[in-house]
């Protein structure tokens, strides 16, 4: 049967409205956009990689844990973020508290992300280990054997440390209070106190070269500051890393304490089931080898394969079990415990 042309352009435009409409979901979820606090250059290759293996393309903004939390808050539901992503259990708490998360739904994140590192509304993809450092050539390792030991008067003028509302800090005081409760914990403060070789300032890698040069004879660092160092051929860093030791803390009570990165979906996410993909491929063998290999951290998925020779090189050791939920609820009595005693 003939079509008169009018028929024929009918059917044309019917066509195009057609496919238009049946690809909007499609270019929908061609796009995520991650507001991010993790300012790692060797994260790149991740975003990179994931962008080429599923044609989503990544926008990033990137800040401030607190200015990013902010905006969310202030954008609601017009917010253009999928995703926040963050480093530290008690910073992706403060944002869950605050009602920016939509619920976590994903059976893969469910089967390769331990319960422990994963809450209903955000799941970590790696993690990190607070250590003891000391001098090897004034410090007896035997005397820092556990975080407690950190307070006992015979360090007096000895620990080096950041400030105590740094979140690193925070969630170790937070594992403290689950151990000890809130009295032990805050006596436990007022020891560590006691022994502050100088006012806290700097990083953890300011901390290391302190405990290096003589300033302190011992100091708490994550993992991957000292992992960092390790690696590095620089001739100032292989001369520092030749003054310390490394103590994996309270080994033969509750294990070492560890923190993580991770993120959460937003409420008002505009692509929720990109965001969803995201998760999904940091929980992969591939991307969580490269946390371990790029960025000196453990993998949260036991079967990604770490290759790293500083993380070999400082051994296995015993974690804290702690759930990270816990662990992140506990942040905010920590900080007013290390107001009292003194930590700031």
């Amino acid at each position: 049967m003939l079509r008169t042309p009018s028929l024929i352009v009918l059917s044309a435009v019917v066509s195009a409205l057609s496919a238009w409409v049946t690809a909007l979901p499609a270019q929908a979820q061609d796009t995520l956009n991650i507001y991010s606090a993790r300012h790692y250059q060797t994260d790149e290759a991740l975003y990179s990689d994931f962008t080429q293996q599923t044609g989503i393309k990544i926008n990033r903004l990137d800040g401030k844990e607190d200015e990013l939390l902010e905006r969310i808050k202030n954008e609601g539901a017009s917010s253009p973020a999928d995703m926040l992503i963050t480093v530290d259990a008690a910073r992706l708490e403060i944002a869950d508290k605050a009602g920016v998360f939509q619920p976590l739904k994903s059976a893969l994140i469910d089967a390769r992300v331990p319960a422990a590192l994963r809450t209903p509304n955000w799941a970590a993809f790696s993690t990190r280990a607070r250590v003891i450092v000391y001098a090897k050539a004034t410090v007896n390792p035997e005397w820092v054997q556990t975080y407690e030991d950190l307070a006992d008067p015979r360090l007096k003028n000895q620990v080096c440390v950041r400030s105590g509302a740094h979140p690193y800090n925070l969630s170790l005081g937070a594992a403290m209070l689950a151990h000890h409760g809130e009295a032990k914990t805050e006596q436990w403060v007022r020891g560590l106190v006691a022994n502050f070789a100088r006012a806290p300032k700097g990083g953890d890698t300011d901390q290391l070269r302190a405990v290096a040069a003589g300033e302190c004879g011992v100091a708490i660092s994550n993992s991957y500051y000292l992992a960092r160092l390790m690696r590095s051929t620089k001739p100032e860093d292989v001369q520092v890393m030749q003054a310390l030791g490394v103590v994996w803390p309270n080994q033969k009570t509750w294990g070492a304490h560890i923190n993580v990165s991770g993120a959460g979906i937003l409420k008002h996410a505009p692509n929720p089931a990109a965001a969803v993909k995201f998760l999904e491929y940091l929980a992969s063998d591939s991307a969580q080898t490269y946390f371990a290999d790029g960025n000196n951290e453990w993998p949260v998925v036991k079967t990604a394969a770490v290759k790293n020779p500083a993380l070999e090189a400082l051994g296995p050791f015993k974690a804290d079990a702690l759930p990270i939920g816990q662990l992140a609820g506990n942040a905010a009595l920590a900080q007013r415990v290390y107001d009292r005693a003194g930590w700031r």
